[in-house]
């Protein structure tokens, strides 16, 4: 080699490593915004609170604010659709409470839950039907343990070990309040399946004629390895459970998803899934089998053989054939019902029965009894009793909503039909029956006058706002007597009746700055007794401005939005502020429904992670959820055969609206979104120039990525290529002239959202020079949890509105 040879590469390899230093001097880290926004964001969770059966009282639960970034980086195993923790076999993500406190309703008196293990992680709390227990999961780092706590002592126990989640809630209880059953790790089942250094073959799929569409689903199997680490995770051991602590084995171990107790205790119903499975779909459509066994594991009846499901049509109503919605009565001591599609599942086929209810009682030995024929898609039942049960049904295409009564007891009894309306319509929508506790533990339809009349609890949308209400609904006549309903200035909605004979309820209560509480209500205008005082989370937002404003669209189509102004700003003094408009467009086949109110002006203004309303207290003006409808004008025609010019329209009536109040600057508005908001973004910067920037979080840009459907689309992309190609941004890359700021997590397992499309569009953007940023959020899905990705999302998005919106020429 010559000497300069040897300089030459001496040279490269100095500039190289410079490089490198000069990169990793410059590499990112997780920053944070200003310390107000900080302030709010860490300020502690409101308690939950979970009513007993007998309504003596109220648990209540803390919880933790956002996790570290550590959790999310934890090894995490992802097959067939579910992420799983494969130190403890649970979920890898999911939330979780940190304390226990009873509450006696009566006498407010609390007590907290003694004898759990430090800083426990808790889940997954079921009362007992007696009342006198809470069952719950306690997670450690490596392995999840059953628990319980007794009501009279206040003191808490661990059960049982070793809680196989891996799909979910594991365990039940019995209607002895004495017993539960649970999914288990099998014994001894040794280290997971290693992953093979070299391959034994191809990945080979192939598919013989069958039409099999799918949506764009994540985390799938992929390889013979994956297969055998969902059979390693999600293989269960069914347990019956003592409160002494004594257990009973019962079947064998398979991928038992659930085991449901009957509601006299008798039996169980168990869904196992199991080979072939599927590369195309999750594990909820791979075949499984349903059986009935008794408390000893021992099989009484095989109900029902599913096969695997890939070529369920990508239509809305589209459902597998055979049975489906397998669930035991609430109302009978051993009765199983489900549903069976009459038209193979595929709603494009016409037929005069859609869906047929079956029934079968113990000893199951009959013939399933039908207890209903629907013209429409199977809704689900809510059972009451042999004299009465609510079925409902659905239809996408039209909007339909029906429900029938109907006789258990008698299935020969013509069905009475009870509600029929379009499911759009918020302002007629009658609400939804209150259920009471059974001896057993399940819930059934709570009926007066001898079954004569139901009460019902709704939402109360009205243009005025939501005021939520409780209703005695006449099951002859149809006619309702208004008991009770929320009024100005509070938001406040039914939870359960307290005693019926002295007309007493208990309501969960909140008003603009008075954060939600539950209160003992006297239906005929008595005191009003509070029993939970949960503070003000952020008292610093006391005095922000809130209201419920109304405007009109070009076409005349109402639309609505929620206003929200920094404490003690004045338009007429301060002038016009800096604006971030936060929105997600919704389809609709009507007008007037896409014209209704969806909020009330009285709700508590409680400001998470993910609102907008963060940055009041940074000078901003925040226009909320502004309606973004997509009318389809004809019965025949879809909702986006007109997207983009509604969409053109809706957003030019939000910003007309609030640059006539004075209240925003219409050179400084922002425009952001989440998921389908960032869409909506991306497409707004693409074909109006109404908007300083935009910030789009975890969106999907490209719907040629998702050929077989998106969102409320039903048509496929050989069905409506123009809507597809339309509809895209990615298509539209070079019409955007206004910065955009692209947020994704690393890994999003939404359906259709994956970080692709934040990738590919900002490579489009980039290259037709756009000013564009990209912020990959390591470890985070969807939704972001880890308190640094939350931080450094907040302040990316601060500094990007304060730079080209708030200080912008």
């Amino acid at each position: 080699m010559t000497t300069a040879m040897q300089r030459t590469l001496t040279l490269v390899a100095f500039c190289a490593a410079f490089t490198a230093a000069a990169f990793a001097a410059d590499a990112p880290t997780y920053q944070a915004p200003p310390d107000k926004i900080a302030a709010i964001v860490d300020a502690p969770p409101t308690p939950a609170a979970f009513l007993s059966p007998d309504n003596k009282w109220f648990l209540i639960l803390g919880q933790p604010n956002l996790p570290p970034i550590e959790e999310l980086a934890a090894p995490e195993v992802k097959v067939a659709g579910v992420r799983i923790n494969p130190r403890n076999n649970g979920p890898s993500r999911g939330g979780f409470f940190n304390s226990l406190t009873l509450k006696n309703v009566a006498t407010g008196a609390e007590r907290e839950i003694t004898g759990l293990p430090a800083d426990p992680r808790m889940g997954s709390l079921s009362w007992s039907p007696d009342s006198q227990r809470i069952a719950f999961r306690v997670s450690f780092d490596d392995h999840i343990e059953l628990w319980t706590a007794d009501v009279e002592s206040a003191r808490a126990k661990k059960l049982a070990g070793n809680l196989n989640m891996a799909s979910g809630r594991a365990f039940e209880w019995l209607s002895d309040s004495e017993t539960l059953v649970g999914r288990f790790i099998v014994d001894g089942r040794g280290d997971a399946p290693a992953e093979p250094t070299v391959p034994a073959g191809p990945v080979i799929e192939e598919n013989l004629g069958r039409v099999a569409p799918a949506r764009t689903y994540q985390d799938l199997l992929e390889n013979p390895h994956d297969e055998a680490l969902f059979d390693y995770y999600l293989t269960a051991q069914v347990q019956r459970i003592s409160l002494d602590g004594s257990t009973m084995k019962l079947g064998e171990p398979g991928i038992i998803v659930r085991a449901d107790p009957s509601p006299d205790g008798r039996y169980l119903l168990v869904e196992r899934i199991h080979r072939p499975y599927s590369y195309l779909v999750p594990m909820g459509r791979f075949p499984r089998d349903f059986e009935i066994w008794d408390l000893n594991g021992k099989l009484v009846k095989q109900l029902a053989q599913i096969p695997l499901a890939e070529e369920i049509p990508i239509a809305f109503a589209a459902v597998r054939t055979g049975p489906r919605s397998i669930n035991w009565r609430s109302d009978a001591p051993a009765t199983v019902y489900w549903v069976e599609a009459q038209d193979k599942g595929d709603p494009r086929n016409e037929v005069d029965v859609r869906d047929t209810v079956f029934t079968l009682a113990a000893p199951f030995d009959e013939q399933p009894a039908e207890l209903a024929d629907l013209a429409l898609r199977y809704g689900g039942v809510t059972w009451g009793s042999d004299d009465l049960a609510l079925v409902s049904e659905w239809w996408w295409q039209t909007r339909k909503a029906r429900q029938w009564m109907v006789k258990p007891g008698d299935p020969a009894a013509e069905p009475q039909i009870l509600i029929d309306r379009s499911f759009e319509d918020r302002y007629n929508d009658p609400g939804s029956p209150v259920m009471t506790d059974t001896e057993w533990g399940t819930y059934v339809l709570l009926t007066d006058d001898g079954g004569k009349s139901l009460y019902m609890s709704g939402s109360g949308a009205s243009p005025e706002g939501d005021r939520p209400f409780l209703d005695k609904l006449d099951l002859a006549t149809k006619e309702t007597e208004r008991l009770w309903q929320s009024e100005a200035p509070h938001y406040e909605y039914f939870v359960d009746f307290l005693d019926m004979d002295a007309g007493t309820v208990v309501t969960r209560r909140e008003s603009i700055d008075e954060p939600p509480n539950y209160f003992v209500r006297h239906l005929d205008g008595g005191e009003l007794s509070q029993i939970t005082h949960f503070p003000h989370p952020t008292p610093e937002l006391k005095g922000v401005q809130k209201e419920l404003i109304r405007y009109e669209r070009s076409d005349g189509v109402t639309m609505t939005a929620t206003l929200y102004l920094p404490p003690g700003y004045d338009a007429e003094r301060d002038g016009p502020l800096p604006m971030l408009m936060w929105a997600y467009p919704q389809e609709f086949k009507s007008a007037d429904a896409a014209g209704q109110v969806t909020d009330s002006p009285y709700r508590f203004v409680r400001i998470g992670w993910y609102s907008p309303m963060l940055w009041l207290v940074h000078g901003y003006a925040v226009l909320d959820d502004p309606t973004m409808p997509i009318v389809a004008e004809n019965p025949e025609d879809e909702p986006n055969d007109r997207f983009l010019e509604q969409l053109r329209a809706s957003a030019q009536a939000a910003v007309d609206e609030v640059v006539r109040r004075g209240v925003a600057d219409p050179q400084r508005i922002a425009i952001g979104g989440h998921s389908y908001g960032a869409f909506m973004t991306a497409n707004l910067l693409a074909h109006t120039d109404l908007f300083r920037t935009g910030i789009a979080r975890s969106g999907a840009y490209n719907r040629t990525l998702t050929p077989f459907g998106f969102q409320s689309e039903e048509r496929s992309l050989w069905e409506a290529p123009d809507v597809y190609f339309t509809m895209s941004p990615f298509m539209h890359a070079d019409k955007v002239n206004e910065p955009i700021l692209l947020i994704h997590g690393e890994a999003d397992n939404n359906t259709g959202t994956y970080p692709m499309q934040s990738e590919r569009y900002y490579n489009a953007l980039k290259g037709h020079g756009a000013v564009a940023r990209l912020v990959m959020l390591p470890h985070e899905s969807h939704g972001y949890r880890a308190r640094e990705s939350v931080m450094h999302m907040l302040w990316e998005m601060t500094t990007w509105m304060d730079e080209y919106v708030k200080n912008a020429e």
